[in-house]
Order: C-alpha cells, then structure tokens, then sequence
C-alpha cells in the first residue's frame, strides 16, 4: 500500500463522509435546528473556521465525520435545539444522512452508464451448442423472469445463473406481446455458468439511463443487504469481512488495474468502488444499532407510537454505549487487516 493509495482513499472516504454528513447538515439547517460544528474526520482537529454559527472542521483521523446539532443528546429548553422539533422533523434530519450515500451512488452509476453503455435483457444472438439454444431462444427475446425473480438488468441475470449453476431453472421471456416458460439448465465454459446469449446494447438516451441507474442501485443494495445478514449470521469467514485498511487495498487495486488500460479507465473504477463504498454506508448506518442512524430512527420511531419521547440522557447514554462498542469493533476489524497484510 503506497503513498498514491492512501491519498486515494483518503479522497474517496472524504466524498462519502461529506454527502453523508451534508444529508444531515443541510436538512437540520432547512429546519431551523441549530449546527454546531460539521466536521470531517473524527479525533482531534486539523483544520477548522468558524463561518456564522457552525464551525467546519477536518480532522485527524480520515474515517467518519459528525454533524453535531445543538441539544442532539441532552434537553435544552431552545427553540432551535434537535430534541424540540417535531418527530417528523428530527426523522428527517437523520435520515438525510443514509439517503445522501444513495444519491451519491446513483450519480455515480448513472454517469457511468451515460458514458459507457449498458446491456439489456433482450437477446441479440444465441451462441452454438448453448443452454439457450436448446429451449429455442431467439434474438429479440426479452428475458423477464429467471428462477421465479423479475428481471430488470443483465446483472440480475448473471448472479442468479451463479446462484443456481447446473440446476434447472424457470426461464420466461417475452415474443412479440407473448410470455414464454421454459426450463433451462445453465453450462459451465470453464470459468462461469451461462445460459449462452449475447444481449443487445441499450439505447442511451436520458430516461434510459435514469431508468437503468435506478435499477442497479437497487440491485446493489439488494447485494450488499444479503452480505450485512451473511455477516449477522456468521455465514462468511473473517477473511472475507474488510476493514479500513482493507478497503483501501481494494481501492488501490482498483486504481492500479485501471491505469493498467489509461486514466479513465482507473477513474471509472474508482468512481464504481466509490458508489459500492457509499451504498454500504448508507444501509450500514440504518441498522438499528445505538449510535448510528438506525439506532437513532428506532428512538423516533418509538417516540412516535409512544406519543412521548425516551428520558433523552437515557438515549444519550445507549448511543454512548453503542459507540463504544462500535469503536471496540473496528480494532477488531482493523487487527483483522492488519493480520492479512502481515499473512500474505
């Protein structure tokens, strides 16, 4: 891990902790909540300026970063405090964070389609001696359920084929207006599962795009979702679970590979970490664990079927236990890394 990959993926944190936090800042500002300090970073301050109210601050350590609103943990008897206004609003304010991480991915990924093309469902040509050629698909078929799952991208596709290998599966495509059901048994060339068909290009206009991009975060997600409740359930070896060190290996490989083809090519696989880094940000601080997001939601959520909220040091002192753990956790993760690195 070099100089260049630290800078790196210092950069790309940064982009990612910054949507996040402005989520945060920009809808508690629109609500008339007080912002103390909006910072990157977190540790002792590096840079920091006093501009109006709130004071901007880089810190130390580039992992995390905060939006710290006035009487966020404690009862203040001010207007403009996060605890006086309204359970809609305080759900608001903290959710913005997640929602801004899946803004920032579907840009991301719609830019990389606008500019590199996507590929459809539809079948432009069936290769020879193929699983598709044996059920008689046809170029100009549109693929549009595979294992009893709708279709709406070629990734969908591709990971259910993975999924199921050489067991038979349900296939429905559609033929001028009509739905075909077939049973098709994908085959391995030695590399991958495959059904065996070349899909056609997507046409690249504006709404095409929007369309595919929403499409692809969702399938994103779905992935990423399916992997928190694998790690949950303890259904992955610790090897495979990466902290910040691993990540920025990740990311250094990424942009290494790239520049292997030119500087736009590793931009583009910077920018496609960049969005998957975000989307696990995003769904990661919806758990429902003190001290982050979801944790926070799950107090809101309660205050609002309760129709009063929870002793708000109480509250304060359960984020404070569930940072801690937090903090306990990523040692762990971080010693983990650094145990890969030293192995291999």
């Amino acid at each position: 891990m070099d100089v260049l990959t630290i800078l790196i993926s210092i950069f790309v944190f940064g982009i990612i902790i910054l949507f996040h936090e402005f989520g945060h800042f920009i809808v508690a500002k629109k609500s008339g909540i007080l912002v103390e300090e909006f910072a990157i970073g977190m540790g002792p301050k590096f840079i920091s300026k006093k501009i109006g109210e709130t004071v901007y601050s880089i810190r130390v350590f580039p992992l995390g970063g905060f939006c710290k609103m006035l009487g966020q943990d404690s009862a203040l008897d001010d207007n403009r405090s996060f605890t006086n206004k309204s359970v809609g609003i305080r759900i608001a304010v903290i959710i913005a964070g997640p929602l801004m991480n899946l803004l920032l991915a579907y840009i991301i990924i719609a830019w990389s389609i606008s500019s590199s093309g996507f590929l459809t469902t539809t079948v432009n040509k069936v290769l020879p001696d193929s699983a598709a050629q044996e059920i008689g698909l046809q170029a100009g078929d549109k693929i549009i359920s595979l294992d009893g799952q709708r279709i709406h991208i070629k990734e969908e596709i591709d990971t259910i084929i993975q999924q199921t290998k050489d067991s038979p599966i349900k296939i429905v495509f559609k033929r001028d207006r009509t739905n075909i059901t077939k049973l098709v048994t994908p085959k391995f060339n030695g590399e991958r599962w495959l059904i065996g068909f070349e899909p056609k290009i997507g046409e690249n206009n504006i709404i095409n795009v929007l369309v595919q991009s929403f499409w692809q975060l969702l399938f994103i997600m779905k992935q990423v979702i399916i992997g928190v409740i694998k790690i949950l359930t303890f259904q992955v070896e610790k090897e495979q679970v990466a902290g910040p060190l691993g990540v920025m290996g990740i990311i250094g490989q990424a942009y290494q590979e790239g520049m292997k083809a030119s500087l736009y090519i590793a931009i583009q696989y910077l920018l496609s970490i960049t969005a998957i880094i975000s989307i696990n940000l995003g769904i990661m601080n919806l758990l429902p664990i003190p001290a982050l997001d979801g944790g926070r939601l799950v107090f809101l959520f309660l205050e609002a079927l309760r129709g009063k909220p929870v002793d708000v040091e109480k509250e304060g002192m359960i984020h404070f236990i569930g940072f801690a753990l937090l903090m306990t956790l990523m040692v762990v993760v971080l010693f983990n890394d650094i145990s890969r690195v030293f192995t291999h």
